[in-house]
């Protein structure tokens, strides 16, 4: 699970990022979105909606009028944190409205704070704004309140964050969302094209396409076709990522499980000048078939194998990233073992790891042999140093290499870019730090490596 960066929270966040001057008698509402990238397009939207009704976005608690707190509930520690956020909301402001995953649960909330206004759960837009209104009642003014084309951004204006599906189909043990969020709920292919044209053309260089189950897009629409450009486009991930890809922007996927047509999507990224990146974000979560199993994981780690070698062979530049999950119940040392193994064949560029814990809800909390926890930090450790030898090895094969990379950000000590194997926030940098006076956030640029380290690249600009 990524998380968003820290300064997405209202009184961390850069002013100009969040609001616009304030006219006199506007309301206004601040913002804590916690959680995924998935939670952080519902505060977009929400804040988007409540932009179009005439509220200001406060970069601050003592700015607001109200603050909505957008809560993730996957893990007891998110759930600490969500927790953490509200008790913080409600000490420095007061009027305090509660919405996300942990929101699936109000008496959970209410039980611990029970001054918060409302409670909503995820993707319940409507009722957020039910809520705002009834606390703080809108005010628009029709001749000031325009809201730009593009709504309103948490992420900087280069990259935007795409989501095409709610909720998820599968029943992984360990996992409550499709408690929390339902079953898969597809977004017609036109509209999201139509989204995303319009990020585009509101200079956005860059989407992540998101959801619970890319791979699985459409398959609650029987992969229907909808209308776009005067053509025919199927509610399936290979005709939307190649749609998408003609937009003029790069085109990342995030959260795809490696099911057979998965490997429909490696020709179009690796054709020349393609925008579909050679990237898959792809949580494979273990490698014994035992453990998988336990995990009711709907995957095959030797069969995996065959398909990243297919993978890599008709596009040899693919960057693979994965999380696993150590010290699952049942885990033994011989199950471990074979996933450091598989991790040897695989050898993936991105990975992470997360040592299990329980999270109320689960079917894997009551799954007898749990594994200790001193257990789980030494496996999750020998795990990391595996993991950290082969992404040093993956970056020095680039030393000498000229790669396209994309600017974050430009202070005065070098301009921080990603390559075409970096996401924002989950992966590593490579960095400028000769000749990136004029460079700008959003601009694209050719580089040669020339340093290599664990996790990040130095280069100079070509």
């Amino acid at each position: 699970m990524s998380t968003n960066p820290p300064d997405l929270r209202p009184d961390l966040a850069p002013a100009a990022r969040l609001a616009d001057s304030r006219r006199d008698g506007q309301p206004t509402i601040g913002m804590v979105s916690l959680g995924c990238p998935k939670a952080l397009v519902d505060s977009e939207r929400i804040l988007t909606r409540l932009r179009a009704e005439g509220y200001g976005v406060s970069p601050d608690y003592s700015g607001a009028d109200a603050v909505i707190v957008n809560t993730c509930g996957f893990l007891d520690s998110a759930k600490a944190e969500s927790l953490e956020a509200i008790g913080e909301a409600l000490a420095e402001n007061g009027r305090v409205i509660v919405t996300g995953c942990l929101g699936a649960d109000p008496e959970y909330i209410t039980g611990v704070h029970p001054r918060v206004l409302a409670v909503t759960g995820p993707h319940q837009y409507e009722q957020v704004l039910d809520a705002v209104h009834v606390a703080v009642p809108p005010s628009p003014d029709p001749f000031v309140d325009l809201l730009p084309a593009s709504g309103i951004k948490l992420t900087p204006r280069h990259y935007s964050y795409l989501k095409i599906s709610e909720g998820c189909n599968h029943k992984c043990k360990f996992c409550i969302i499709p408690d929390m969020r339902g079953k898969l709920a597809s977004r017609p292919a036109h509209a999201i094209l139509r989204e995303a044209e319009k990020l585009v053309d509101n200079g956005v260089k860059e989407l992540l396409v998101i959801s619970q189950d890319t791979s699985a897009y459409g398959l609650d629409r029987k992969h229907d076709t909808n209308l776009w450009k005067n053509r025919e486009v199927r509610s399936h991930i290979t005709d939307l990522a190649r749609e998408l890809g003609q937009l003029g922007a790069w085109v990342r996927l995030h959260y795809v499980y490696p099911y057979p047509h998965v490997r429909e999507l490696i020709p179009l990224m690796a054709e020349a000048g393609s925008n579909l990146l050679p990237y898959l974000d792809i949580p494979f979560q273990h490698a014994h078939p035992d453990t998988l199993k336990r995990m009711a994981r709907p995957a095959s780690a030797a069969r995996t194998l065959d398909e990243i070698a297919a993978w890599r062979e008709i596009c040899p530049d693919i960057t693979l990233r994965s999380t696993f999950i150590v010290g699952y119940p049942g885990e033994t040392e011989a199950e471990f073992q074979t996933l450091l193994d598989w991790l040897d064949e695989a050898r993936l560029d991105r990975v992470g790891c997360f040592k299990y814990e329980n999270v109320e809800g689960a079917r894997s909390n009551n799954l007898p042999d749990h594994v200790p926890e001193e257990q789980k930090q030494e496996r999750w450790e020998r795990f990391m140093e595996k993991a950290q030898a082969i992404s040093e090895a993956k970056l020095q094969a680039k030393l000498g290499r000229t790669l396209e990379v994309i600017v974050d950000e430009v202070d005065d000590e070098a301009a921080t870019c990603r390559t075409k194997a970096d996401a924002p926030e989950i992966d590593g940098n490579l960095f400028i730090d000769e000749g990136f006076a004029d460079l700008q956030p959003g601009d694209i640029v050719s580089v040669k490596v020339d340093e290599a380290g664990e996790y990040d690249l130095w280069g100079r600009r070509l």
